[in-house]
């Protein structure tokens, strides 16, 4: 179903028409109203009437997380906090958080891209949507939340957490849609099958999950155990909360950017050069119908590509390809890039691995060294340590035909990894830099 046909389908000329308006109009107002982005435009010798196409937006400076700590708390809102009804925050690795601000306009906007995102995932007002999205400052559970509720489906409002009281509710309410993180969803199927509730016969069609970058591998098993179609929805706080892009359940190929409301460009993370279609680099997005938190080409450090041609399901939006990961969370290990989805991706072709992983990186004697711990599942894990050692140097044999590195694995016990119930976290750096 497509909830917003008008938008979702435009023709790109028509589409491109509104997006110069909207931005020219963004631009005049951060000028006026934000210091930050009135001192970078003077510096870079640009005045609001400098930008007379979307072309022109190669010439904006870029805006970083860096620029908006400094700012901290609230020092990139273009309104008064009188009008702000709405502050969410992202929890930051280091130091303080990035604080962000919705006016009731834009509260309404999200509630609009959110039932337009979870209508591409194969929701309809009939539906009972599990939001099992942390509420609070992650913007993850009330965007569903107010996205269901526009869209006109019932949702149940459970968050992260209580697993088991989790799954007796998808078992006695009968949902019908699962959002949730994806680490989060394979701990639930986990769960239920330790309370012997066989996941085929619950009531779910669709699963929509986000908020870490998982494999296709992943999205397999997670179809395979749950007995749903599962889609990739994405989104940052930074430029609105989930419902920037979401895939469509028809295809599953490449997530639809509501270009309407975000101009997105891929940029090489190095030299900053803006690339064509279809060249993978980092994702820089521009908001501009936001009120109280617009960003003007915010570097997410996103690695992905842009695919501008149209989709069976009649959607003419711009589709980015899966995150495959972070610039700044690439790992280099002696010269090699390594992003965790890919050490994944192999890990979910091998038989007898489940996944729930982390990935370790050391420095000894001045290299780095990655390794990488990997649960195996009950009927594999062996006492014996020749079998477990050879299955350790066959997994690193793995990874290092397809990726060039050298890794040192380890397996873990079943359930000895510790779960999350949001974003997992897969990559622990001991290094002392």
């Amino acid at each position: 179903m497509i909830y917003n046909m008008d938008f979702e389908t435009m023709p790109r000329e028509a589409l491109e028409s509104i997006q110069l308006r909207r931005l020219q109009t963004t631009i005049e107002r951060v000028y006026a109203t934000v210091p930050f982005y009135r001192k970078k435009f003077d510096e870079a010798g640009l005045k609001p009437s400098s930008i007379k196409s979307l072309e022109d937006l190669n010439r904006i400076p870029f805006t970083t997380k860096q620029d908006l700590r400094d700012n901290y708390p609230f020092g990139m809102f273009a309104v008064p906090m009188r009008n702000v009804v709405r502050i969410h925050a992202s929890s930051g690795t280091t130091g303080k958080p990035t604080v962000v601000g919705y006016t009731a306009r834009d509260i309404q906007t999200w509630a609009e891209l959110m039932a337009r995102s979870l209508a591409a995932g194969g929701a309809t007002g009939e539906d009972i949507i599990h939001n099992a999205y942390g509420y609070g400052l992650f913007t993850g559970g009330l965007g569903v939340h107010y996205g269901a509720e526009k869209l006109g489906a019932s949702v149940i409002p459970v968050s992260g957490g209580n697993t088991k009281r989790q799954i007796m509710i998808m078992e006695d309410f009968g949902p019908t849609i699962l959002t949730a993180t994806p680490s989060y969803t394979l701990h639930l199927a986990e769960v239920a099958k330790e309370m012997g509730v066989p996941f085929e016969n619950l009531k779910f069609k669709y699963g929509i999950f986000g908020a870490e970058p998982w494999s296709e591998k992943m999205r397999q098993q997670i179809q395979d155990m749950l007995h749903l179609v599962a889609v990739d929805i994405y989104g940052l706080s930074e430029v609105m909360g989930p419902g920037v892009s979401i895939e469509c359940h028809e295809a599953q190929k490449g997530l639809h950017v509501f270009e309407d409301h975000f101009i997105p460009e891929i940029i090489n993370p190095q030299t900053g050069e803006k690339l064509p279609y279809g060249q993978v680099g980092e994702l820089v997005f521009t908001s501009i119908t936001k009120e109280a938190f617009p960003v003007i080409r915010y570097r997410t450090r996103d690695i992905t590509s842009l695919n501008p041609e149209p989709c069976i399901c009649g959607r003419t939006l711009v589709r980015m390809q899966k995150v495959t990961g972070r610039s700044d969370d690439m790992l280099i290990i002696r010269g090699v890039n390594v992003f965790p989805s890919q050490i994944e991706s192999i890990l979910m072709q091998i038989e007898g691995v489940e996944p729930h992983y982390q990935l370790f990186v050391d420095r000894e004697d001045n290299l780095d060294v990655l390794t990488v711990m990997v649960e195996v599942n009950p009927t594999m894990f062996s006492d014996e340590v020749k079998v477990l050692q050879h299955q350790e140097r066959k997994i690193a044999s793995e990874i290092k035909d397809y990726l060039g590195v050298t890794v040192t694995v380890k397996l873990a016990e079943p359930k000895s990894i510790a779960r999350s119930e949001g974003k997992a976290v897969r990559v622990i750096d001991r290094r002392k830099i």
